[in-house]
């Protein structure tokens, strides 16, 4: 599969070791989990990464997409601890998580599974702060695609924002890998923003803090191979994979947007 797109700043970087100028790197263990961690300093490093500017995070979730004990738990915590890492958010600040993707084609529906977990806050914030004190302003949705909609999801975000005013964006997508042992294996977050669609040619509007003027984070996991000539690989347990990563990012980010809370009241919320 080499030459093959990818949405992964880890799988750009030169096999074998090496440096590339403009981008600083490193990988570390983790609660037992490997994570890669990616930084496109300048111009130069975006020319060499084909990637923007900004932090890449990639987490190796083969543990947890095995089952292994108590490795939810310690998936999510960790993961929340490099989503709170990258959140450029005032104290109270409120949130806009956006689920990508087609809910319809199950490699494109990470996006909304992780949206129908999330915890949907701000209508409580407004009508009961004391009750609610404890949570964050989020609001969630589930842009769809251009298909189906006939708006592109930048559009459908941009005009979110203009109507909550977030103070910041959260997106959420499917991506592509190069190599077929990263499907539905790792998660990548990054503070560069997005454009969904690129890693499989299908590349739709950006979205990022200079299209939106806000921060966005963004997250997603890798559930499809371009194979070249309009072949797509994705794992035959896909759907059980999708349903595991929405739930591990939207738990993750639970606990990450409203840091008082425990896994057992995400549980009780969402369950």
């Amino acid at each position: 599969m080499q030459g093959s797109r990818t949405d992964l700043a880890a799988e750009e970087l030169p096999q074998g070791g090496g440096e590339l100028e403009g981008v600083r790197s490193s990988v570390s263990q983790r609660d037992g989990f490997q994570v890669t961690r990616v930084e496109v300093l300048d111009e130069r490093g975006e020319v060499a990464l084909c990637k923007p500017r900004g932090t890449y995070i990639t987490v190796d979730m083969e543990m947890f997409f095995q089952r292994r004990e108590n490795a939810f738990e310690r998936a999510v915590t960790l993961l929340s601890r490099y989503l709170s890492e990258l959140f450029t958010l005032p104290e109270g600040g409120s949130v806009l998580v956006a689920g990508l993707g087609n809910p319809a084609i199950t490699p494109d529906a990470v996006g909304p599974e992780t949206a129908a977990l999330t915890l949907a806050t701000r209508h409580l914030k407004e009508r009961m702060p004391e009750e609610f004190s404890a949570f964050r302003p989020v609001s969630v949705c589930r842009t769809g695609v251009l298909g189906t909609t006939g708006m592109e999801s930048s559009d459908v975000i941009r005009a979110l924002c203009g109507a909550v005013k977030p103070d910041a964006v959260v997106v959420v997508d499917a991506l592509a890998a190069r190599e077929t042992d990263r499907l539905c294996r790792t998660v990548q977050l990054t503070d560069s923003g997005i454009v969904p669609g690129s890693g499989v040619g299908n590349d739709r509007a950006e979205l990022s803090r200079r299209v939106l003027g806000i921060p966005v984070t963004a997250v997603g996991v890798p559930t499809v191979v371009d194979a070249g000539d309009g072949l797509i690989v994705t794992p035959r347990d896909i759907d059980r994979y999708v349903k595991d990563a929405g739930k591990l990012i939207a738990y993750a980010l639970n606990l990450a947007l409203h840091p008082a809370l425990t896994l057992g009241d995400v549980d009780m919320f969402v369950g």
